[in-house]
């Protein structure tokens, strides 16, 4: 099967926190870092998800926010730090390429952000990503 998701992370799951519907997934990506699913308990059940289980985590380009430093006093729980590496824009929209430790992750935001931010490649950001906005596949 192909996606047009372009951000596709491996990891391997290092825990599962099931509620009544929905469950949190942490994922330890292969470049280190932690990333936050939140996703259906059925669908943790259907992927036989568990502690150990290779995944690729993936988060389509409109769902990466970036962000010139940390952010406190924020619900989103997946802050990755990285580098920019590429910079393309056009009339309304750009993308922006994050290589972050184990991969690369691109955002599309608006043309007038990256102006604001003043984002160019060698830049350090962090790309910050809602749980619920996280997919998981297994192999």
């Amino acid at each position: 099967m192909s996606l047009s998701i372009r951000n596709q992370i491996p990891g391997t799951v290092t825990a599962v926190t099931p509620g009544e519907v929905m469950a949190t997934v942490r994922t330890r990506l292969v470049g280190g870092q932690d990333i936050t699913s939140a996703i259906t308990l059925e669908s943790v059940q259907e992927l036989g998800l568990a502690e150990g289980v290779q995944v690729r985590a993936m988060v389509k380009s409109t769902e990466v926010s970036l962000a010139t430093g940390p952010v406190k006093g924020l619900s989103i729980r997946n802050q990755l730090p990285g580098t920019i590496t590429a910079v393309a824009t056009g009339a309304a929209m750009a993308t922006v390429k994050v290589t972050i430790d184990g991969g690369e992750l691109t955002a599309a935001i608006t043309r007038e952000a990256v102006t604001d931010l003043g984002l160019a490649p060698g830049m350090p950001v962090v790309a910050l990503i809602k749980s619920t906005e996280v997919a998981l596949a297994t192999p």
